[in-house]
């Protein structure tokens, strides 16, 4: 008998049936990280797989809007006994905001940091989340409660870091990762966000916010980098519509940045596995 190590260790129930769990964090805000985490999760629900997105983001929810119905109806979260939620699906992704449940898109979240944290494990707790290969986690920006009741709750798999080549987006990019090592979680790659500027009308790119940040930031911590996504009118559009670019324009050169990020994050994953397996011996009965 040969035994392996789990891919989903958690102390969650509603957690049982899914595989890999993977935070996507960035340490600051404003650098598209909702954007890439819902672009990634659907072009890993290309490659055949069963995916979820969890905001954990209380205070300033995203997914509502971002898997919208073109921004007219964003959706609503239901429960059929009153206890277990159901996820709001949307483009065959499973997914989970506190945005699903406020009474109304303009009232915000007046919470403590305690509090936020057990509002998040209720959305984890609550939702019926069923059987996943894949459920990424958006997290809010910073190093707070948000990110450490996630890190001892719950047994991520891993964590993709999303930057921006500025300087001062790097500077916060550094602390999510030391965070993430700290509570020894590992980082799988770092995705440079708005890597090049592309003109909507003669499609010249420029590097606005600075060249080779994320590939300089990945090689320093020795992980991969993911990928360069591109900054593009199209992307802000379909995003604000509630289609991620990879399923509103598949065959765009935007859509391509996501897919090979995507390919790059399973297969590094997938390599994860197999060495974590290998630390184990055959036992034989």
């Amino acid at each position: 008998m040969k035994t392996t190590q789990s891919v989903s260790v958690t102390s969650f129930p509603s957690l049982s049936g899914v595989k890999r769990i993977i935070a996507v964090g960035s340490g600051k805000g404003g650098v598209g990280k909702s954007t890439v985490t819902v672009n990634l999760a659907a072009a890993v629900k290309s490659l055949g797989y069963k995916v979820g997105v969890l905001d954990a983001d209380i205070y300033g929810p995203s997914l509502p809007l971002m898997l919208s119905d073109n921004n007219i109806t964003p959706a609503n979260a239901h429960s059929a006994d009153g206890k277990i939620v159901e996820p709001v699906i949307k483009h065959g992704i499973k997914s989970m905001s506190i945005g699903y449940l406020m009474p109304e898109e303009k009232s915000p979240a007046i919470w403590r940091g305690p509090m936020a944290s057990g509002a998040l494990q209720q959305l984890i707790r609550d939702t019926r989340w069923g059987e996943l290969d894949y459920l990424f986690i958006d997290l809010p920006p910073g190093t707070g409660d948000i990110q450490l009741t996630l890190a001892q709750k719950v047994q991520l798999t891993g964590a993709v870091i999303v930057t921006t080549p500025q300087d001062i987006a790097l500077l916060d990019a550094r602390k999510a990762i030391e965070m993430f090592r700290k509570v020894e979680v590992p980082v799988l790659g770092v995705v440079e966000n708005m890597s090049m500027h592309v003109c909507s009308h003669c499609q010249h790119q420029e590097a606005i916010f600075g060249d080779v940040g994320g590939e300089n930031l990945a090689k320093e911590y020795a992980v991969e980098l993911l990928g360069k996504i591109l900054l593009a009118k199209s992307i802000r559009e379909f995003s604000d519509k509630g289609q991620p670019i990879v399923i509103a324009e598949p065959e765009s050169i935007y859509a391509t940045n996501y897919m090979n990020a995507a390919k790059k994050l399973v297969a590094i994953q997938v390599l994860q596995e197999k060495n974590n397996s290998r630390k184990f011996p055959e036992v034989d009965v």
